[in-house]
């Protein structure tokens, strides 16, 4: 792997492909599902380049790409996307078949504490990200043949269902948390940079995703780094909030199917039919660990707190259209992917000990400890 930190901005990397070699652009790829990407394209082909721009904030993790360590069709470079120099650097120095956004500042609850930086990142970011690309790739009134972008988003913009139906790719956009709101705005312009410019996009909206390397600020993570602890284990309200979970593996599988075959200009809805209210997660873990790890643990660490402001009953996605036009399908079933999941965070200490950091430890009692 090689490594740029670009810095207002000199720097300089060697690029060298072949005529068939797909060269992408990963924006977030030291994140959650960004480096879950980046690990799964570069098993999957051979003959890829794959420049991966974080800008290392707290939920970028460098050794989530460890593995990759030496892999000279990955180059890393720490960035922000919203530095408009630092991405028209990268855009000058390689020639991008694809761009695929995954930079995203993520976490509900942050962005009620702080919505000024979701706008930022995620709608200041994804307009930066969408210009330079226009810049490098429209050239006297026409596009560059075989480029795309790829616009990873979430359900969370169609807002909150009933108890019945699912999201489609034409439901309404409405979305009821600053989070949701910075990602339709980004959905909008890049919808928006197409219908303007002709540019060649597809969107992605996934349900809510789970796997390795997921930051513990998340449900999952969170309930399994508490359980090992022997700390209660935060439940929002009732607990029957209700989500769709899809494996990540599954979800990097659909990326790659979009990127390659997906029709330009279309949404994709990205779900995995395994619909389970929270507290069933929360049992499902504390039982795991109880028969597995620790019999000390049990149902009597779970602490209901205040719900979050605005919480959003359901979510739900309908993958019809997926399925149809590319033949994507989510290979994994919550029940095995939930104890793969559990399994990798019980054997990766190392990795939940560095990242659950002071900085962490702060962040989760100033989240927790007064609800």
């Amino acid at each position: 792997m090689l490594f740029a930190i670009i810095n207002r901005h000199n720097f300089t990397i060697t690029n060298r492909r072949s005529k068939h070699m797909k060269t992408y652009l990963v924006t977030g790829g030291a994140g959650f599902i960004g480096s879950n990407f980046v690990l799964y394209m570069l098993e999957k082909y051979k003959d890829i380049t794959i420049v991966n721009v974080d800008k290392l904030t707290y939920a970028g993790n460098l050794e989530n790409l460890k593995s990759i360590e030496g892999d000279k069709r990955h180059v890393f470079v720490q960035a922000d996307i919203c530095d408009r120099e630092a991405i028209t650097a990268l855009f000058g120095q390689y020639d991008f078949d694809f761009v695929i956004n995954f930079a995203a500042e993520s976490h509900v609850d942050r962005s009620i504490t702080n919505p000024e930086i979701f706008v930022k990142t995620n709608v200041e970011g994804t307009v930066n990200m969408l210009q330079c690309a226009k810049n490098a790739w429209y050239r006297d009134g026409k596009w560059a043949e075989g480029k795309k972008y790829l616009q990873v988003s979430t359900d969370e913009v169609y807002g909150s269902l009933g108890e019945t139906g699912y999201f489609t790719e034409t439901t309404p956009l409405d979305p009821h948390s600053p989070y949701s709101a910075s990602k339709a705005s980004a959905d909008m312009f890049v919808k928006a940079f197409h219908d303007t410019y002709g540019m060649p996009m597809n969107i992605t909206r996934c349900s809510n995703n789970y796997g390795p390397y997921q930051f513990p600020e998340k449900l999952i993570p969170l309930l399994i780094n508490n359980a090992k602890q022997h700390k209660n284990l935060p439940v929002y309200g009732d607990g029957m909030q209700i989500r769709d979970w899809l494996y990540v593996e599954d979800h990097c599988k659909a990326i790659d199917m979009v990127v390659r075959g997906g029709k330009l200009g279309e949404v994709y809805n990205v779900g995995g039919h395994n619909e389970r209210p929270n507290i069933v997660i929360v049992k499902t873990i504390l039982e795991y660990v109880k028969e597995n790890v620790d019999p000390a643990v049990g149902e009597h660490m779970m602490k209901h707190v205040a719900d979050r402001k605005g919480h959003d009953r359901r979510y739900g996605i309908d993958p019809e259209k997926i399925k149809r036009d590319l033949g994507w399908y989510p290979e994994t079933t919550f029940e095995v992917g939930i104890k793969k999941t559990i399994q990798w965070y019980l054997n990766h200490k190392e990795w939940m000990e560095n990242v659950t950091s002071g900085a962490y430890q702060e962040y989760y009692q100033r989240m927790y400890s007064n609800r």
